[in-house]
């Protein structure tokens, strides 16, 4: 069992003889004592001040600042996605989940799919059956319903975004990287493009917003409008449903009206994994159908492997061959389960009792080779039987909310319905076409899903007081992003900003074609400033790895973390691999 001394919750005030960390950073720690945004978009962070000043709480902010995402990243997010939300309450030590991903229309079955053409194991991103029906605009109603102070209605919540939408914002440049890179995709995938691209009136021909350009969407203001005035059936019937439908089914899709308008968000009870024991902390992540529950497995890895003797990372050096070596394993053994049994817990059983249970996390730990990668990792058996934005949002009564919301690879599947300014998603590609998986597709069915919100709050009780809320953005990096900044603040005694700023890993979470082969790949993806000789020691380990630089970063996903310090004061950071800031409100 850790005790208080190995793991650093930040308690104390630094030593006055050595009172600070060497600065590595080019942002410092943000603080402050009322509210506080932490995104990657500065103009979403005021959207959300704004609701904050007006006396809504954490989660009304977090509505405000994902529907301005929609316009100024929406390379990343849109009201064509879908959105999952975790909750601390503050007055009862709380944390409480919304699962807002969408389902796959009531027509498209597994021999659905193959009479429309789709082989492989997956719906290729760009096919437009991969658009399950998007949730983003019913979890924005049911997060002010359900969580919301009561003190703003949507109305005012939406207002930001829908202002901006018809002034227009200019582009940073991140954002704009990834449009230009992708404007020719437009072209080809829905005659309404012009929706979402900049057209030159003289001659006619559209770009991708530039770095500082202005961009306006006055179609999703008037989508914006029509949920801020009729709520979900502003968006799930009518106008935007039928432009929805129109879209789909002349591209080959069976998407319907009637699988729009019976969407639901869904209130879940969120898991969670003590570290630490008594003196530690406790994460918090949604439940399948969402892969929070891999970072969740990871972590009580780790801590197996502790309580057998295997490792020590509070005596490991911070990112040197050997801390990776232990993180890089205990990811791998996590995707190697959650690859293989996370589902729509509608649709089929998923264990998370078992997965998450000691003996079973003990068992795992066993197939950890302290100086040696297995070339071959395969999925567990716990029962006998058997790319996204993310930030964060913190209110002056001490309630936090993180949020998340995602197209899934970049614009999704680029389909713009006419007459909206937005993309549909493409979420199904994360269902498996495979007869007999868990995963497989079938009617009314919510795929694996990438996006997961965090939380921490401290020791072992289940009302704990909150130590952080956070999250990382960016598919299969997320639950990797969630352990590597935990770990990085538990046992390097990094802060809010600087466990951001750390060079980091992504595995590959492919599944092989060859089952036989494992179920999960052995690639491993390492940051620029990682050093030299960490990456020929990971090599001679047996790791796949590759270093990758510049925009290539992009890959190991953008973070937000905002802490309760003791002293009763919130400190912020976000990622500078992204555009945006934390901010705090005054």
């Amino acid at each position: 069992m850790a005790s208080q001394r190995e793991l650093y919750l930040h308690d104390e005030l630094p030593d006055l003889e050595v009172p600070f960390q060497p600065f590595a950073s080019r942002r410092s720690v943000v603080y402050g004592t009322k509210g506080m945004v932490a995104c990657s978009q500065p103009l979403a962070a005021e959207a959300g001040l704004e609701i904050l000043r007006k006396g809504g709480n954490a989660a009304d902010a977090a509505v405000a600042v994902s529907a301005t995402l929609n316009l100024t990243e929406p390379g990343s997010c849109g009201i064509g996605g879908d959105g999952f939300c975790l909750f601390y309450d503050a007055k009862t030590k709380e944390v409480k989940a919304l699962n807002g991903s969408g389902r796959a229309p009531a027509a498209l079955t597994l021999d659905k799919a193959r009479e429309l053409g789709i082989k492989g194991r997956e719906i290729p991103f760009l096919d437009i059956n991969a658009a399950t029906v998007p949730g983003c605009a019913a979890v924005w109603c049911d997060t002010i319903e359900l969580l919301g102070s009561g003190k703003v209605s949507m109305q005012d919540v939406l207002e930001p975004a829908i202002r901006m939408a018809e002034a227009g914002v200019p582009i940073s440049e991140i954002s704009s990287y990834s449009w230009v890179k992708n404007h020719d995709v437009f072209l080809k995938q829905s005659p309404n493009y012009a929706e979402m691209l900049i057209t030159d009136p003289k001659t006619g021909k559209t770009h991708a917003p530039r770095p500082g350009e202005i961009f306006k969407n006055p179609n999703l203001a008037r989508t914006f409008r029509e949920v801020a005035e009729k709520g979900k059936s502003g968006f799930y019937e009518g106008r935007v449903a039928e432009a929805i439908v129109e879209l789909v089914q002349s591209k080959g899709g069976v998407m319907t009206l009637e699988d729009l308008k019976n969407h639901t968000t869904t209130p879940v009870t969120p898991i969670s994994i003590n570290y630490g024991g008594e003196n530690g902390v406790r994460l918090w992540e949604t439940p399948p159908n969402g892969q929070g529950l891999t970072a969740l497995i990871a972590l009580g890895i780790i801590e197996a492997m502790k309580e057998a003797g295997k490792i020590d990372l509070s005596k490991t050096e911070h990112l040197s061959a050997q801390w990776f070596h232990i993180l890089i394993s205990a990811i791998r053994l996590a995707f190697a389960d959650t690859r293989a049994y996370v589902a729509d817990p509608e649709h089929a059983r998923v264990p998370v009792e078992e997965l998450l249970s000691k003996p079973y996390l003990a068992k795992r730990a066993e197939l950890f080779g302290p100086k040696q990668s297995s070339a071959v990792i395969n999925k567990g058996s716990p029962i006998a039987s058997s790319d996204t934005v993310l930030f964060e949002v913190v209110d002056q009564f001490g309630n936090a909310c993180s949020y998340i919301q995602s197209n899934y690879a970049g614009f999704g599947t680029f389909a713009v319905p006419k007459g909206t300014g937005f993309t549909l998603q493409n979420r199904g590609c994360n269902f498996t076409l495979e007869e007999g998986h868990p995963n497989c597709i079938a009617p009314n069915k919510r795929p694996y899903h990438t996006i997961i919100p965090a939380l921490v709050t401290r020791g072992d009780s289940m009302t704990g007081d909150l130590f952080m809320t956070y999250g990382v953005m960016g598919g299969f990096m997320q639950p990797q992003g969630h352990i590597q900044i935990l770990l990085n603040m538990l046992h390097a005694n990094s802060n809010a900003q600087s466990t951001l700023d750390a060079p980091r890993f992504c595995i590959s979470a492919d599944v092989p074609e060859d089952p036989k082969d494992g179920d999960i790949g052995t690639k491993v993806y390492l940051e620029e400033g990682i050093k030299q000789e960490v990456v020929d020691e990971l090599k001679a380990m047996g790791h796949d790895v590759e270093l990758l630089t510049s925009h290539d970063r992009s890959m190991f996903g953008r973070g937000q973390v905002i802490q309760k310090l003791p002293s009763g004061a919130w400190a912020g950071g976000s990622d500078p691999r992204g555009d945006g800031h934390a901010v705090p409100q005054i």
